[in-house]
């Protein structure tokens, strides 16, 4: 298996590529890609993301994308349904578990994930790339969101960054967490 490292050096090439930017050699299947790593190196993938980011452009000067933080669109969509306040007053009167009980409906996955392509507009996108699932646990669970995006995203693929590991049949959120049925995505970077 390639380090870390390696693995990352790759990221860009493959973000550039014409199979990914095409979906081709999918079998009709949907153009999304986990990258996983292991969460220890958390800040070092953040810093890399920053790097692609500013490269992608200089790489590929037509390419239209957009990086969704998850934990951010979270933040914003609370901001947008006038929760925020709310939510922090609540998780700071009664605590974590109660806060998670009474945002699991606003939260749905369904609702996220419409906030998400509202925010990507994959339409008029080449790629979408994803990071912030750490963050974003507990309050969204990557493997719903990415099952609810299924029908929403078009032909644009889509790339989340992933502190855990991905099986191909399955997400382990930082490798720790029990496995999520989840099979429909490709490696980015084996």
């Amino acid at each position: 298996m390639n380090t870390f490292k390696t693995r990352l050096d790759n990221i860009l090439d493959r973000l550039t590529s014409d199979e990914l930017l095409q979906n081709k050699g999918l079998g009709k299947e949907i153009g999304f890609y986990i990258f996983d790593y292991p969460p220890e190196h958390e800040l070092e993938m953040r810093d890399h993301i920053q790097f692609v980011l500013r490269q992608l452009p200089k790489r590929k000067p037509s390419l239209k994308f957009k990086h969704i933080n998850l934990f951010e669109l979270i933040l914003d969509y609370l901001k947008s349904r006038k929760l925020l306040d709310r939510v922090l007053t609540m998780q700071k009167q009664k605590g974590d578990q109660e806060l998670l009980k009474k945002i699991k409906s606003p939260l749905d996955p369904k609702n996220i994930a419409k906030a998400f392509v509202d925010a990507a507009d994959p339409e008029h996108q080449d790629l979408i790339l994803v990071s912030g699932v750490g963050n974003a646990y507990p309050l969204l669970r990557s493997h719903n969101l990415l099952n609810n995006l299924h029908p929403l995203m078009g032909d644009t693929p889509l790339v989340m960054f992933y502190p855990g590991i991905y099986t191909g049949q399955g997400l382990r959120l930082f490798g720790k967490l029990k496995e999520a049925n989840y099979y429909r995505a490709f490696q980015l970077v084996v």
